[in-house]
């Protein structure tokens, strides 16, 4: 059965993670994403990034397997043309730039709208292509922090903490919702539109909760892995060097259960922890307490004891244990995408199923820079090898 987005082929010029994380998404639903870049500018994410634990590009294929590559140069007026050939094929356009760049380019939605009427233009940006500071530039870092998430995350005593990809993710997500969602609208009145997505507005989009506490007079703060309500609830130090168990407790049933398996039953009906609120404001103690328990077990062997006593806990996995996973293998949640030399490597799956057969997920590895051109310039757009080579020697196709 084909893919629910078979069919949709997107010109794809975005970059670095949020926006690109988005067509990645959509090309494992069926999209044809073809990626927009050249020699001059190859994504940034195509470069070693050593902060990441690896001399290779260690995000590129995360984001970009599935996807066909090919070169322009859009600094030259052949290769905007060029460029809006592609668009003209297309069903949608995305961009990730700041806003104007487009503009300037000769690539904005009235530009591309000219080629395709009906052309759905989807730009990500840190702030939105509009209002006083749409004309901020932004990463990961800056949204979590902009957003409100930042001041959030930590603990109590300490400074805010920097998020990173889960919040390019989460943009992501959200600009690929919005997206179906303006093709959807297409479908049914012929229109097509563009997509504005604000980095900065996803951020702060997440953090509701807390604007409605600051609104009605409360002071949100940073509580580490605390919980406004439950106790003993966070993190704990497991047997092993940096080995660590998350652990919940629910109710006075989870909390006698656990004192039980602590060996230390009598605690259940200690006044300090008898009940919810009385084991909140003792917080500190009954930590230090499980911290004690936790230590002497391995994470897997305590987590298991918890489980059975319904208790919901878990050994926080280190990345090497997410990756061999059975059960995530199984259901293609991780899967093993080539890079461009050949070798293979663990990638994140697309994090849904489909009933009636409909399979999704990675089909291609990482593209090799301009790896696709024969297809998308010879037998989609027609183009001679003689113009073609014209092209690359003008350095248009470069």
């Amino acid at each position: 059965m084909a893919k629910p987005l078979a069919g949709i082929r997107i010109a794809d010029f975005t970059v670095h993670n949020a926006g690109p994380f988005c067509t990645h998404l959509l090309s494992q639903l069926g999209a044809e994403v073809i990626k927009i870049e050249s020699a001059m500018r190859p994504d940034a994410f195509r470069k070693p990034h050593p902060v990441y634990g690896r001399e290779g590009p260690a995000t590129f294929d995360q984001v970009a397997s599935n996807k066909l590559s090919v070169r322009i140069n859009l600094k030259k007026p052949e290769g905007v043309a060029l460029a809006k050939r592609i668009v003209a094929a297309s069903d949608v356009a995305t961009e990730s730039f700041r806003p104007g760049v487009m503009d300037r380019l000769g690539l904005g939605y009235d530009a591309l709208r000219a080629v395709r009427e009906d052309i759905v233009m989807l730009s990500v940006s840190s702030s939105g292509q509009g209002g006083p500071d749409s004309h901020f530039a932004g990463y990961a870092p800056l949204f979590g922090a902009w957003g409100g998430l930042g001041e959030l995350t930590g603990y109590a005593d300490g400074p805010p903490v920097e998020i990173r990809h889960v919040m390019d993710h989460t943009v992501g997500m959200n600009a690929a919702v919005a997206l179906m969602a303006a093709l959807h609208r297409r479908r049914e009145t012929g229109q097509g539109g563009q997509v504005d997505v604000a980095a900065r507005e996803v951020a702060a989009s997440l953090v509701g909760d807390m604007l409605l506490l600051a609104a009605a007079g409360g002071a949100p703060a940073r509580m580490g892995n605390a919980h406004a309500r439950m106790a003993p609830h966070g993190v704990y130090a497991a047997k092993g060097e940096d080995r660590w168990l998350a652990l919940e407790v629910d109710g006075d049933r989870e909390w006698c259960a656990l004192a039980a398996l602590m060996g230390v039953a009598e605690l259940a009906t200690d006044p300090r922890f008898a009940n919810e609120n009385a084991r909140r404001l003792h917080r500190e103690q009954l930590d230090a307490l499980v911290t004690q328990w936790s230590c002497g077990l391995e994470a897997d062997e305590s987590a298991a004891l918890l489980q059975q006593a319904g208790i919901g806990a878990h050994a926080s996995w280190t990345t090497p244990e997410i990756a061999a996973d059975a059960h995530l293998r199984s259901r293609g949640a991780i899967v093993e995408v080539a890079e461009p030399d050949g070798k293979l490597r663990a990638a994140v799956g697309v994090p849904m199923r489909l009933s009636k057969g409909a399979e999704i997920g990675i089909d291609k590895g990482t593209p090799a820079l301009g790896e696709h051109e024969d297809y998308v310039y010879g037998e989609l757009l027609g183009l001679g090898r003689e113009e073609r080579r014209s092209l690359e020697e003008a350095q248009v196709i470069h």
